[in-house]
Formats: C-alpha cells, structure tokens, sequence
C-alpha cells in the first residue's frame, strides 16, 4: 500500500496526534499535511471543498476511501497484516 496522507491542524489537535500515534502503532506510512500554515492553503481548499471535511484530522488513502476524525476501525481496516507471534 503506499502512504497516506493525513491533513492535520497541528500538534495541538487531539485527534490528529492520536490519529498519527495509531498510524504508527499499526505501521502504516503517511505524509502529514499541516492545514493551519498558510502555504498549504491549496490542500485546505481540497479538503474542505473537494472533499467536504470540516473537521481535521482527514485521513485520504484514495480518491474514493477517507474520513475526517479519529476512528481506530478505518485504521485498523487499512493497516498490513500483523505477523503472528
């Protein structure tokens, strides 16, 4: 799978840091895109716009599969299969 791309609003959002903490606990690549600086106004155009989010964090893993907030079953879902031990 390649990276996913969260849009974030920073390090004082709850939900972002706990969305980043799952991601990397579960090992999942991403590239995080910090809404609230001002040179990424073009990806706050998409998000909100294109995609309809109000909400950060927006998670993107495709054109047709992302969500906006914290849901440990959506990263869970797209999460590489765990080895047993």
């Amino acid at each position: 799978m390649s990276a996913v791309t969260v849009y974030t609003t920073g390090r004082g959002c709850p939900r972002c840091v706990w969305t980043m903490r799952r991601l990397d606990e579960r090992g999942i690549q991403y590239l995080e895109i910090d809404l609230s600086i001002p040179t990424n106004a073009a990806a706050r155009e998409y998000v909100t716009e294109d995609l309809g989010y109000a909400e950060a964090p927006v998670v993107v893993v495709s054109d047709q599969d992302h969500w906006s907030g914290f849901d440990r079953d959506l990263i869970d879902r797209i999460a590489p299969p765990q080895e047993e031990a």
